[in-house]
This record gives C-alpha cells, sequence and structure tokens, in this order.
C-alpha cells in the first residue's frame, strides 16, 4: 500500500491459521472513520477497484501489493499538489493575520533592540512576505504607533502592581554616550506571596539641560510621584560618586545639614497661580551606597595606591602591560585568518574598560593556557612572552582576588541580592583575605591594606541598625554572623520592631483583639484589660521571633510560618546594595547606541528602552 495518500488501502495480512487462506483483509481509508474491511485475493484486486470507484470516481488511486508490485496507476500528483498548497495557505491564513505579524515584529525589534530601519530591509521583507505567503512588513508609522500603544499598556499595568505593593526601592544613575546624557531610574520590590524580587524600570529620560543637583533631584522625585510611590520607597540606591551623593545630602528628607524648612519659597504667587515649582522643596527617600561600586574602588584605588608604593610596583606593570597587549591584539585581531581562528578557539576573554571583574576574569583564562600554549599565542601575536616570575605574580593574584571577584558577582546579582547580604559577604571576605596571607608571596602587605579599605568603606553597613535588621532577617543568616555576646540584644531589636509591624499574614483572632467593645459600664471603666492585652500581643512576638531564630531552614519558604518576621524581611530586604539594574538599563551589547538610533527622537528613544526592560514584568504582546 502507497502510505500516506488518503486514497490508498491499508492491507493486513492474516495468517492462515484463521482459514483465510490466500486472501487477505484491507481497510479502505477513504471510509474512515468507519471502520470497513473488505476481503480480496492476493492475485486480483478487482473488488477492491470496484469498491473505490463506486465510493469516488473522481479519486484516483494506486494499489500495491504485500510484494510491492505496482497494480493501477493514476496519474493524479499534479492535483494533489495544488490541494497541498491550499491546504497550506488556508492553515496559515488561519494561524498568521497580519495584526499577528506586525505583533511579532514589534516585538523583535523592540527586545533585541533593533533599528527602526529593519523594515525597510529588501532581504527583511522578503524573508516575512516568503514565511506567511504574502502578508506584509508594517511601516514606521504603524510601528510608531503600536510603540505608543504599548507603552501606555505597560504603564498601566505597572501601575496596577506598584498599587499592590507595600515597600519598593528605586536605583538612580547618569549614562553619557555620544555628546548625550541619559538620567535612568528602575524600581524593585519583593513579592509578598512567593517572595521573589521583580524589576522595572521607571524613566530613562534625557536630560538636555546643564546637569545640577536640583535638576537631578526634581527627575527622581517627579518620577516617584509620576508612579505613585513616593511614600513607598524605602531607599534609592547611587554609585558613591558625585553628584548623587550632594543630591541625596541637600535633599534627603531627614537630612540634618539642611537649613530651616521655612522661608525656603521665593515666589508664593506663582506657586498659587500652578506655574512650574522651581522653587518648592524637594524631599527624596534615604541613600543606600552602592557596594559593588564600593567593592571596586577598593580595588581602582586603594589597592592602586598601595601597590604603587610597594616593592611589587614594577612586577605588576610589567605583567599587567604584557596582559593588555595580548588583549589588544586579540581585540582587533591583526593577524591572518588561519592565526585568528585558532585564537579564537583558545579560553581567552577580552574585558571590557570599566569593569574590574571581566579583568579578572580575563587574567584568569590567561593563567590556564599552558606553557606551552601561553608561548605559543604570545609569538603568533607577535607581543612579549611573559616571565615565568610575571606569570607566578600573576596566579598569585587570581588566587588572592577570587574571594573579592566572587563577592562582586554576589552584589551585582538582582533576583536573589538583598539588602541584608552586605554584611556576611563582607564577613567572609575578609576571613578569606586573612586565610592567604600567610602564604602569599607578592601580596602580604596588599592583603592588609585591602582589609583596612574593607572596614573604612564598609563601616556604615555594620554601624546600620537597618542592615543588620535586613541580616537577620535573611534565613540564610539569621543570627550566627554575630557574635554570641550580641544576638540577645538583636533579638530585642527585632521584637521591637515586629511588635510595629501589622502583617495581613497575622490571624485574625490576633489583629482583632485591639477593637474595643463597650456595652456596659464595666466593660467602659476597665484599667487592665488593655495593658493585658499589649502583654499578651508583646509575649506572642517574643516567641515568634525566638522560634524563628532558632530555626535552621535557609529557604525563604520558611518565612511564611513568621508572619512578623516576613513583614520585615520585606521592609529591609527590599533594598538593593548595587546598582546594576541601572546600569543593565544602559546596556545592550552596543545597540542602544547607534548611527542609526540619532534619528530617534528622545522620548521614542526612551520609550523602547522601557518597552523592552519591562517586557519580563510587562509582556509585550497580549493573549
Amino acid at each position: 500500500v502507497e502510505r500516506g495518500n488518503k486514497y490508498s488501502i491499508s492491507i493486513h495480512t492474516h495468517s492462515t491459521s484463521r482459514h483465510f487462506g490466500k486472501n487477505i483483509i484491507v481497510q479502505c481509508n477513504l471510509c474512515l472513520p468507519r471502520v470497513n474491511l473488505l476481503s480480496t485475493s492476493k492475485t486480483s484486486t478487482s473488488n477492491l477497484k470496484k469498491h473505490l470507484d463506486v465510493k469516488n470516481k473522481a479519486a484516483p488511486c494506486s494499489i500495491v501489493l504485500s510484494g510491492g508490485r505496482k497494480k493501477e496507476e493514476y496519474n493524479g500528483e499534479e492535483s494533489r499538489h495544488c490541494q497541498l498548497k491550499k491546504l497550506k495557505a488556508e492553515i496559515i491564513s488561519k494561524c498568521l493575520t497580519q495584526s499577528k505579524i506586525d505583533d511579532l515584529i514589534f516585538s523583535f525589534i523592540v527586545e533585541d533592540c533593533q533599528s527602526f530601519y529593519v523594515l525597510e530591509q529588501p532581504g527583511f521583507q522578503r524573508l516575512i512576505t516568503g514565511l506567511t505567503e504574502g502578508l506584509k512588513v508594517m511601516d514606521r508609522v504603524t510601528l510608531f504607533t503600536k510603540v505608543d500603544q504599548g507603552l501606555t499598556r505597560m504603564r498601566e499595568e505597572l501601575l496596577v502592581k506598584l498599587s499592590s505593593i507595600q515597600y519598593v526601592c528605586t536605583t538612580a544613575d547618569i549614562w553619557t554616550a555620544n555628546d548625550r546624557s541619559f538620567f535612568g531610574i528602575t524600581c524593585h520590590w519583593i513579592d509578598p506571596e512567593s517572595l521573589e524580587r521583580k524589576s522595572a524600570a521607571l524613566g530613562f529620560p534625557r536630560l538636555q539641560d546643564t546637569i545640577t543637583y536640583d535638576s537631578i533631584a526634581g527627575r527622581i522625585h517627579d518620577t516617584h510621584v509620576a508612579y505613585n510611590i513616593e511614600n513607598k520607597v524605602q531607599t534609592t540606591v547611587t554609585d558613591n560618586a558625585s553628584p548623587f551623593a550632594s543630591v541625596f545630602r541637600e535633599f534627603m528628607a531627614d537630612s540634618q545639614e539642611r537649613d530651616d524648612d521655612f522661608g525656603f519659597f521665593e515666589n508664593v504667587r506663582t506657586i498659587l497661580e500652578g506655574e512650574r515649582e522651581q522653587d518648592m522643596l524637594l524631599f527624596l527617600p534615604p541613600v543606600q551606597r552602592c557596594a559593588s561600586h564600593a567593592l571596586e574602588q577598593i580595588i581602582t584605588e586603594d589597592f592602586w595606591q598601595t601597590i604603587s608604593e610597594g616593592p611589587m610596583c614594577q612586577l605588576h606593570y610589567s605583567s599587567m602591560t604584557k596582559v593588555f597587549s595580548i588583549w589588544n591584539k586579540c581585540h582587533h585581531l591583526q593577524v591572518g585568518m588561519e592565526v585568528a581562528e585558532e585564537i579564537r578557539k583558545m579560553p581567552l576573554v577580552v574585558p571590557a574598560v570599566v569593569r574590574w571583574n571581566m579583568e579578572y576574569c580575563a587574567v584568569q583564562k590567561i593563567i590556564s593556557l599552558s606553557e606551552r600554549e601561553l608561548t605559543e599565542l604570545c609569538a603568533r601575536l607577535e607581543v612579549t612572552r611573559l616571565q615565568p616570575e610575571e606569570m607566578a605574580f600573576l596566579k598569585e593574584y587570581v588566587t588572592v582576588f577570587h574571594p573579592l571577584a566572587f563577592a562582586l558577582e554576589l552584589f551585582q546579582a538582582e533576583q536573589k541580592c538583598y539588602l541584608g547580604l552586605v554584611i556576611p559577604t563582607i564577613l567572609s571576605l575578609k576571613n578569606k583575605l586573612n586565610e592567604q596571607k600567610d602564604a602569599a608571596k607578592y601580596f602580604g602587605d596588599v592583603i592588609n591594606s585591602i582589609a583596612v579599605a574593607i572596614d573604612v568603606r564598609f563601616q556604615e553597613f555594620f554601624s546600620n541598625n537597618e542592615a543588620k535588621i535586613a541580616t537577620a532577617t535573611t534565613p540564610q543568616f539569621r543570627l550566627w554572623w554575630m557574635a554570641a555576646s550580641e544576638r540577645e540584644e538583636m533579638c530585642s531589636l527585632l521584637a521591637t520592631e515586629a511588635s510595629q509591624m501589622e502583617p495581613c499574614d497575622v490571624p485574625e483572632a490576633n489583629t482583632s483583639r485591639n477593637l474595643s467593645t463597650i456595652k456596659s459600664e464595666d466593660d467602659f471603666f476597665s484599667y487592665g484589660s488593655a495593658k493585658t492585652s499589649t502583654q499578651n500581643q508583646q509575649r506572642g512576638v517574643t516567641e515568634e521571633i525566638r522560634k524563628y531564630v532558632e530555626g535552621t531552614g535557609k529557604s525563604l519558604e520558611c518565612l511564611q510560618d513568621f508572619p512578623r518576621v516576613k513583614q520585615l524581611f520585606l521592609k529591609y530586604n527590599t533594598t538593593l546594595p548595587s546598582t546594576a539594574p541601572v546600569q543593565r538599563l544602559f546596556s545592550q551589547k552596543g545597540n542602544l547606541m547607534t548611527s542609526q538610533r540619532n534619528f530617534l527622537t528622545d522620548d521614542y528613544f526612551e520609550r523602547i528602552q522601557l518597552l523592552r526592560y519591562n517586557s519580563t514584568v510587562c509582556p509585550l504582546l497580549t493573549e
């Protein structure tokens, strides 16, 4: 039987033990789904042909016996091909409409940061037309319309999501490229149910005027107000450089350095008439310094200062000079094709300019090469070969700074990174560095200087009760990182903070006891019930804190059993320790700012970046 043909016949051969003799039993596929078994001889199929002629005279068919010999053949290949084409076109027309194709192209351009000019490329147009059987690529006007509609829908969804969130954190930074400066601000929160980190971009406007403290503070304040989170922001995370440090020192709500608030307004008539409030007070939330930036400053500033003043200065300079020459040659690949192909096969990394952790990984890749591979690489690139002492110096460099690079990766994470991660990470980092001090040949003094720099740059975290509470309410650490003499005081602090929380997870019996029901004079003239209720509540809080501290679970899921501790975790761990999320808003593998994108207006450039960044929280395509 010719399989796959709707006019073919499936043949079922039975053994002679079933008394069919030389006959065979077949099922007509044209009669499906009704079962119609026909009996015919192995040497004659005339009765089958009659059945087919009666069933469908216009349907050509071919019947092949089990031995493979063709009995009858009809020339219907051309008609079947036309029918398949019509069926394919019908399926495509039902599955892919012009609106669906427009949505997919819109998602492709936004998520992959493609230029709008791709719509006008002949090759892209032929690709879409060929894959969709004649559907067309939308024009730029349609794309701009979809961008506007997508941004409106995204903001509406984001407002709904943020309205149900109690605590949020924002990060802010300024990015400059091609003589254009942009101000980025992102928002982060923890989902109360799943305890998963969520992030969204709130703004990416261009700064056209002179960058001043007032303009930066105004941008932050206006963005918070636009999304109704001005009273929910716990902290705003920025890098440790100017101008953000001075901005928050000037405009932070609880700043002690600011003068008396009264008399600040200079033009009351302007304010009453509703004009631009240039002279109005701006209150910003507390600022949180970037922990990852502080670690990078230890390397880029403290380490370089120590190494430049020590005996290892010349060795460090010669080693890193040769390493950078290798990276430069690999980056430009000014060699032949065969050599370039061999170099690409090697486990090399060319570091970014502004990322020390990438530089560390690149050095790590170089020392992972064998002596023969490194010698061959230097010869092919025509660079000076690293000497044995320089290789030993680089190997110790990688070993000593591995804990610091690991800590930096932890701080720059987003989904599983909380403020409570900072103190344990710094304590572990110092311990790891001290363990290598005795075995270090080149970096003994450097380790001492780095330990001192860590204490100076992270002193505010260890003296900050909010950072301590954030660490204590993280199940992975609890109070294990503290000295035993300090744990009792920390438990009292947790109990005090927890007693002020009103978690929605607390059973109704616990929250309803504060309600007063006066039914008689005895109820009115009662003096001890309120005090007793407060004491019972305090005992309940203390008991919950004690059970939590004595627990051993490290997963966030265990917080579901401690509603007040969970609320403390949400409040203090919503803060991120790094500005890495807002820096990701600026980077898209070099596609963010290209010559073709320079023709976009600043508004549409911002809208594209917001849609791209928020595509995980607010999907571009609606079902």
